[in-house]
Protein backbone atom coordinates (compact mmCIF):
# COMPACT_ATOMS: atom_id res chain seq x y z
CA UNK A 1 0.00 0.00 0.00
CA UNK A 2 1.36 3.72 -1.15
CA UNK A 3 2.02 6.11 1.48
CA UNK A 4 -1.05 8.57 -0.55
CA UNK A 5 -3.51 5.39 -0.35
CA UNK A 6 -2.62 5.33 4.06
CA UNK A 7 -3.44 8.50 4.38
CA UNK A 8 -6.38 8.41 2.26
CA UNK A 9 -7.70 5.45 4.01
CA UNK A 10 -6.95 7.09 7.45
CA UNK A 11 -8.79 10.17 6.42
CA UNK A 12 -12.20 8.41 5.46
CA UNK A 13 -11.79 6.72 9.09
CA UNK A 14 -11.52 9.45 10.75
CA UNK A 15 -14.14 10.90 8.88
CA UNK A 16 -16.69 8.55 9.88
CA UNK A 17 -15.38 8.73 13.51
CA UNK A 18 -16.42 12.29 13.53
CA UNK A 19 -19.35 12.05 12.08
CA UNK A 20 -20.58 9.35 13.83
CA UNK A 21 -19.32 10.57 17.24
CA UNK A 22 -22.93 10.99 19.18
CA UNK A 23 -22.94 14.33 19.38
CA UNK A 24 -26.48 16.09 18.81
CA UNK A 25 -26.91 19.84 16.98
CA UNK A 26 -26.95 22.45 19.53
CA UNK A 27 -27.58 26.17 19.23
CA UNK A 28 -29.32 29.07 21.14
CA UNK A 29 -32.74 26.99 21.35
CA UNK A 30 -31.76 23.57 21.00
CA UNK A 31 -31.56 22.58 24.95
CA UNK A 32 -28.22 20.71 25.72
CA UNK A 33 -28.25 17.03 26.53
CA UNK A 34 -26.31 14.33 27.67
CA UNK A 35 -25.41 11.88 24.73
CA UNK A 36 -28.17 9.43 24.87
CA UNK A 37 -30.85 11.44 26.80
CA UNK A 38 -34.13 11.42 25.37
CA UNK A 39 -37.12 13.65 25.08
CA UNK A 40 -40.71 12.30 25.86
CA UNK A 41 -43.14 12.97 23.11
CA UNK A 42 -47.02 11.71 24.24
CA UNK A 43 -50.01 11.23 22.43
CA UNK A 44 -51.30 14.95 22.98
CA UNK A 45 -48.24 16.46 21.84
CA UNK A 46 -44.59 17.76 23.42
CA UNK A 47 -45.53 19.69 26.77
CA UNK A 48 -45.84 22.95 25.32
CA UNK A 49 -46.97 22.20 21.44
CA UNK A 50 -50.03 20.07 21.85
CA UNK A 51 -51.69 18.43 18.79
CA UNK A 52 -54.32 20.96 17.53
CA UNK A 53 -52.89 23.99 17.79
CA UNK A 54 -52.68 26.51 15.42
CA UNK A 55 -49.15 28.34 13.84
CA UNK A 56 -51.21 31.23 14.89
CA UNK A 57 -51.14 30.32 18.86
CA UNK A 58 -47.66 28.54 18.04
CA UNK A 59 -46.03 31.63 16.76
CA UNK A 60 -47.65 34.16 19.42
CA UNK A 61 -45.81 31.55 22.09
CA UNK A 62 -42.92 32.04 20.46
CA UNK A 63 -42.64 28.10 19.87
CA UNK A 64 -42.70 27.95 15.96
CA UNK A 65 -39.73 29.30 13.94
CA UNK A 66 -39.09 29.74 10.34
CA UNK A 67 -35.34 28.85 9.98
CA UNK A 68 -33.92 29.31 6.85
CA UNK A 69 -31.70 25.90 6.97
CA UNK A 70 -35.18 24.05 7.86
CA UNK A 71 -37.24 22.43 5.27
CA UNK A 72 -40.28 24.51 6.62
CA UNK A 73 -41.03 25.42 10.40
CA UNK A 74 -39.49 24.40 13.53
CA UNK A 75 -40.17 24.22 17.11
CA UNK A 76 -38.27 26.28 18.97
CA UNK A 77 -36.00 23.95 21.77
CA UNK A 78 -36.54 21.17 19.42
CA UNK A 79 -34.02 20.87 17.19
CA UNK A 80 -35.11 17.14 16.60
CA UNK A 81 -38.84 17.75 15.68
CA UNK A 82 -40.47 18.78 12.27
CA UNK A 83 -43.97 20.39 13.26
CA UNK A 84 -46.55 19.14 10.24
CA UNK A 85 -49.89 21.33 10.05
CA UNK A 86 -53.05 20.75 7.89
CA UNK A 87 -55.40 23.66 8.29
CA UNK A 88 -53.32 25.60 9.72
CA UNK A 89 -53.60 22.93 12.71
CA UNK A 90 -50.73 20.66 14.55
CA UNK A 91 -51.61 17.18 13.35
CA UNK A 92 -48.05 15.66 13.50
CA UNK A 93 -44.51 15.61 14.54
CA UNK A 94 -41.72 14.01 12.61
CA UNK A 95 -39.38 13.15 15.30
CA UNK A 96 -35.78 12.33 15.22
CA UNK A 97 -33.16 11.15 17.86
CA UNK A 98 -33.53 11.61 20.75
CA UNK A 99 -37.47 11.90 21.37
CA UNK A 100 -38.74 9.01 22.34
CA UNK A 101 -42.38 7.56 23.04
CA UNK A 102 -43.54 7.15 27.01
CA UNK A 103 -42.55 3.30 26.47
CA UNK A 104 -38.74 4.22 25.30
CA UNK A 105 -39.41 3.80 21.99
CA UNK A 106 -37.00 5.73 19.39
CA UNK A 107 -34.90 5.97 16.87
CA UNK A 108 -32.59 2.67 16.28
CA UNK A 109 -34.93 0.73 18.60
CA UNK A 110 -35.31 -3.06 17.63
CA UNK A 111 -38.84 -3.63 15.95
CA UNK A 112 -39.52 -6.37 18.48
CA UNK A 113 -39.06 -4.18 21.48
CA UNK A 114 -41.65 -1.53 19.62
CA UNK A 115 -44.11 -4.43 19.06
CA UNK A 116 -43.50 -5.82 22.30
CA UNK A 117 -44.44 -2.07 23.98
CA UNK A 118 -47.46 -1.65 21.47
CA UNK A 119 -48.76 -5.47 20.96
CA UNK A 120 -51.68 -3.72 18.98
CA UNK A 121 -49.86 -2.29 16.22
CA UNK A 122 -51.11 -2.79 12.59
CA UNK A 123 -48.18 -3.66 10.19
CA UNK A 124 -48.09 -0.93 6.78
CA UNK A 125 -45.82 -2.57 4.26
CA UNK A 126 -43.65 0.02 2.31
CA UNK A 127 -45.23 -0.18 -1.46
CA UNK A 128 -43.56 -2.60 -3.66
CA UNK A 129 -40.87 -0.94 -5.92
CA UNK A 130 -40.38 2.04 -3.35
CA UNK A 131 -37.55 3.18 -1.07
CA UNK A 132 -39.78 4.24 1.58
CA UNK A 133 -39.80 2.74 5.25
CA UNK A 134 -42.23 0.37 6.07
CA UNK A 135 -44.33 1.37 9.04
CA UNK A 136 -45.89 0.23 12.37
CA UNK A 137 -48.82 1.86 13.29
CA UNK A 138 -50.02 1.98 16.88
CA UNK A 139 -53.30 3.75 17.39
CA UNK A 140 -54.95 5.09 20.92
CA UNK A 141 -58.34 6.29 19.77
CA UNK A 142 -58.26 9.20 17.08
CA UNK A 143 -53.78 9.41 18.11
CA UNK A 144 -51.09 7.04 16.91
CA UNK A 145 -47.61 6.65 16.61
CA UNK A 146 -46.39 5.62 13.39
CA UNK A 147 -42.66 3.90 13.65
CA UNK A 148 -41.43 3.66 10.12
CA UNK A 149 -38.91 1.17 9.98
CA UNK A 150 -36.42 -0.65 7.70
CA UNK A 151 -37.53 -4.55 9.01
CA UNK A 152 -35.07 -4.52 11.90
CA UNK A 153 -35.13 -1.15 13.64
CA UNK A 154 -37.05 2.11 13.91
CA UNK A 155 -35.59 5.14 11.81
CA UNK A 156 -38.42 7.65 12.37
CA UNK A 157 -41.50 8.34 14.89
CA UNK A 158 -44.39 10.16 13.60
CA UNK A 159 -47.09 11.14 16.31
CA UNK A 160 -50.24 12.20 16.07
CA UNK A 161 -53.57 12.07 14.83
CA UNK A 162 -54.12 8.63 13.27
CA UNK A 163 -56.13 9.57 10.20
CA UNK A 164 -53.24 11.88 9.35
CA UNK A 165 -50.41 9.73 9.83
CA UNK A 166 -52.19 6.34 8.17
CA UNK A 167 -52.98 8.73 5.16
CA UNK A 168 -49.64 10.61 5.08
CA UNK A 169 -47.81 6.77 5.35
CA UNK A 170 -49.83 6.05 2.37
CA UNK A 171 -49.13 8.99 0.37
CA UNK A 172 -45.63 9.04 0.98
CA UNK A 173 -45.25 12.16 2.53
CA UNK A 174 -42.36 13.50 4.08
CA UNK A 175 -41.92 17.03 6.68
CA UNK A 176 -39.74 18.47 3.19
Amino acid sequence: MKLRQFVFIATLLAAASVAGSGVHPQGSDIPARPVGSAEVVGLDGLRNAEFGATEEDLTRRGLLRTDEEACGPTLAGHGSVSPIFVDDRLVLLWLDDPMTTPEGIGAGTPIAEARAAYPDTVALPAPPGSHRFAGLLARAGDRAYLFLHDGVTVRKIIAGYANWARRFFDEGYGPC
